[in-house]
């Protein structure tokens, strides 16, 4: 085990001015699986700090854009994605429901302390650096939990978690390969010193005339990422772990536990995307996968790039990130700066584009979404279940189907929350996400969230949490559908509330 401190490597011939910093190295729990390198600093994690060599100023071309767009909503660092108008109502079905005070998330003015967060790199294979951030690794102790982030994000998607759940567990985040902080840190191919010098194409990685060796078999795909995160649990994290993913985090988790059921304590999906990946796996369909000459590898094809960069520059494109934004978070009075600022800092790395091509012709993974419920189900995986029930991509019905198909999980339905309860209404999702652990971890002994003793597990329960935020309350309700739960009546009962 090697743990060094973190200093920004060179970026080929980006010409970036790199402001120096100096971190603290952290202390690393390690397996003896093989020799790991580790790079650590620890403090805030904020939007504003240069993270990253290749993170810097490259605009495709277009660096004024940003400053003429209308993202900003007169102040960078008070950006929100509407008004108080636009924030989600809770819908009035008339019922009568209990109310539940929980806790916000840890303040300084209110006297509470956040967890300090650390952000590392960890040398998964030559060349391939994974980037994770961590919190609470003096509760050596408790139990150790793991999230992975939806597509286009990475580890700054759960800093509230981080700096709350981080009080009271060992906390990890990780940005998965080809994503946030976890892009290569030079070209994956190589090109032609005086191609490269006439069009500029050392600033676009990818795109060269050759593989580099280290990167010949390198597709950012599900079972990429899969393995990723079997590697970090065995030899970062050290022993088995619960697992939270959110969006494509939530499949990447599910099929993690289903083919590495030893790792995982319990699996909780927030509003996990069913599907991923389009061209079918060499392994599973060997004969179809000939059919198709590209599927995610570096360089890219010729007949590829054109569509890349015109694909690439549309939704890279700040207005574009805003509107996606809009549409993911219910409550459009959220605060998002640093969400945003993030997302729009990877897309200036110079492999993102590239990155982004090999994520979407990647092939599916070896099972599908419902085949590894199954397997998680036959191998007795804990599941937990958390969906915003105003998220207009992966909706209720989705959700309402891995509880049909897994019936004794719990399943919690938040409103207003979107696609990003986590981010959106973190005050819950933590509140739950204890609440499920602790019962796991006494084997019963504490109830679930939300039920009291006289509640069986069978039952339908509705209510309404209450928070304090900025010194305003906040209710948000929530829904526990039990092992009884009936999805038609369920589906109906979705349809009328439209």
């Amino acid at each position: 085990m090697e743990i060094i401190l973190y200093n920004s490597p060179p970026c080929s011939n980006l010409n970036l001015k790199l402001a120096r910093k100096s971190f603290n190295a952290q202390q690393v729990k390690l397996t003896s699986f093989r020799r790991s390198r580790i790079h650590c600093r620890r403090g805030s994690i904020g939007s504003s700090d240069k993270r990253h060599p290749c993170l810097k100023t490259y605009y495709h071309g277009k660096g004024s854009r940003c400053s003429k767009s209308k993202v900003f909503s007169g102040n960078f660092n008070g950006y929100v994605i509407g008004n108080k108008e636009d924030v989600g109502s809770m819908p009035e079905t008339g019922e009568s429901v209990g109310r539940v005070l929980i806790p916000g998330l840890p303040s300084d003015s209110d006297g509470e302390y956040e967890a300090p967060v650390s952000s590392c790199f960890w040398e998964w294979k030559p060349k391939i650096n994974v980037h994770y951030e961590k919190s609470g690794c003096e509760n050596v102790n408790s139990p150790p939990i793991l999230f992975l982030p939806g597509f286009g994000v990475g580890t700054f998607h759960f800093e509230k978690q981080l700096k709350d759940l981080g009080r009271d567990y060992r906390v990890w985040a990780i940005d998965f390969l080809g994503q946030g902080l976890s892009l290569p840190l030079e070209d994956p191919t190589s090109q032609s010193k005086v191609e490269s010098s006439s069009t500029g194409k050392d600033l676009v990685w990818g795109f060269g005339d050759k593989t580099k060796p280290w990167a010949s078999k390198l597709v950012y795909s599900m079972d990429l990422w899969r393995d990723q995160v079997r590697y970090f649990v065995e030899q970062v994290i050290g022993e088995p772990v619960y697992i939270v993913g959110n969006s494509l985090g939530g499949f990447v988790a599910l099929y993690f536990a289903a083919c590495h059921p030893q790792l995982v304590n319990g699996v909780t999906l927030l509003n996990a995307t069913p599907f991923w990946g389009f061209l079918p796996n060499p392994i599973r369909s060997p004969r179809l996968a000939r059919l198709f000459p590209w599927s995610g590898t570096f360089p890219l094809p010729e007949s590829v790039r054109k569509l890349t960069e015109f694909v690439w520059q549309k939704i890279s494109d700040p207005e574009n990130i805003v509107e996606i934004l809009r549409q993911v978070y219910a409550d459009h009075s959220t605060n998002v700066d640093k969400v945003f600022s993030r997302i729009l800092e990877t897309t200036q790395h110079p492999a993102a584009a590239a990155s982004f091509a090999s994520i979407m012709f990647a092939p599916r993974g070896e099972l599908s979404f419902r085949e590894a419920l199954s397997r998680c189900h036959m191998n007795n995986v804990p599941l937990c279940l958390m969906y915003g029930k105003e998220d207009p991509w992966v909706k209720p019905i989705w959700g309402l189907q891995v509880k049909k198909q897994v019936p004794e999980a719990p399943y919690y339905e938040i409103s207003p929350a979107g696609h990003c309860p986590h981010d959106e209404v973190p005050e819950v999702v933590n509140y739950l996400l204890r609440g499920w652990i602790k019962s796991l971890e006494s084997q019963g002994s504490v109830s679930l969230p939300l039920l009291d003793d006289a509640d069986g597990i069978e039952d339908d329960i509705a209510k309404d949490l209450e928070f304090i935020r900025e010194g305003s309350k906040i209710t948000v309700r929530v829904r526990f559908l039990g092992s009884s739960f009936s999805f038609w009546n369920r589906i109906i009962s979705q349809i009328k509330s439209q």
